[in-house]
């Protein structure tokens, strides 16, 4: 039967990993044409024993060719999308036009689209002066900046923003592991990778849990272990963060330390804060949460007002 075979595959699966689909099209082809003698799955195709024939994409004369049998047109990376439209258009009119099938060659898993991420981060940092001239120190404002607006989004509850906002702090990952030289994105995803299956042992391992509260004090235990017993309560808070939300986690550090109570009193303006942190802790409140929460109403107040023609 005449038929017009699209084979399309993604760039984003090695070159040779086909369906079983794909290579069975492949070999009961009557013919297998592609437009680039560059096309990456020739070599393979070749290997197998398939002849490929590199010609100009014409829609015209592809139709022709798939009336005597089927051909199969092995698709550019990009899909040949304008060639399947110029296709559709040549087959306006026929009397027995051949039949159009599309096969997929290959599918992309779960996270394929983040290796377009980095393709595109490792071409601006070599192609776009101001991305090359880029250093982690001049990123990192950018990074706190990325994060606020995730958070701002999360409380508004935008989520086609979160979409959006997670999208640009990921970029902020690959751009980072980019800038780096000494490790990759690679490494990055890979330590990653190996801390989540190390600290979640009733996942991965053979440890049994009752509920949440056991997976917190198994996480706690496992970072004890890796930060050694000469390590302080404190290692791995990073002080540069704001005051509010600083105090906290020095405080619950403490508090699951079981640091005696005198030593969360001081003196002082910024003692009544810090005071006033610790009774929101011991409530079960989160400072930062609660004084956004604030901030964020008085926001709205000020902008009714500022509505309402009074300002």
């Amino acid at each position: 039967m005449p038929t017009l075979i699209f084979l399309a595959s993604s760039p984003r699966v090695a070159p040779g990993q086909l369906t079983w689909p794909a290579w069975h099209t492949l070999r009961t082809a009557d013919r297998v044409l592609t437009g680039s003698a560059e096309h990456p799955q020739l070599p393979y195709l070749r290997a197998a024993g398939i002849e490929v024939e590199v010609t100009d994409p014409d829609a015209a004369a592809l139709v022709r060719a798939a009336s005597d049998g089927a051909l199969v047109w092995l698709a550019a990376e990009d899909g040949d999308e304008d060639v399947m439209r110029a296709v559709g258009t040549a087959l306006i009119g026929m009397a027995d036009p051949p039949e159009i099938e599309v096969v997929h060659g290959a599918y992309d898993l779960p996270g394929a689209r983040f290796l377009d991420l980095v393709t595109v981060m490792a071409t601006l940092r070599r192609e776009c002066p101001w991305d090359r001239g880029q250093t982690h120190a001049s990123l990192a404002p950018y990074l706190l900046e990325e994060a606020y607006e995730v958070v701002d989004t999360i409380e508004s509850g935008d989520l086609e923003a979160l979409r959006e906002e997670l999208g640009d702090v990921l970029m902020q990952v690959a751009f980072h592991a980019e800038v780096a030289g000494d490790f990759t994105v690679d490494d990055v995803a890979e330590g990653i990778v190996d801390k989540l299956v190390r600290r979640h042992p009733h996942v991965f391992g053979d440890v049994t849990v009752a509920d949440a509260d056991e997976v917190n004090a198994n996480w706690d235990k496992i970072k004890a272990a890796e930060r050694g017993e000469d390590a302080s309560i404190f290692h791995g808070v990073p002080m540069g963060q704001p005051a509010l939300s600083l105090a906290d986690k020095l405080q619950r550090r403490a508090a699951k330390a079981g640091a005696p109570q005198e030593l969360f009193s001081d003196e002082g303006t910024g003692a009544e804060l810090f005071a006033l942190v610790n009774r929101l802790r011991a409530e079960g409140r989160d400072p930062e949460t609660e004084l956004r929460a604030a901030a964020r109403r008085f926001h709205d107040r000020v902008r009714d007002w500022e509505d309402s023609g009074d300002a």
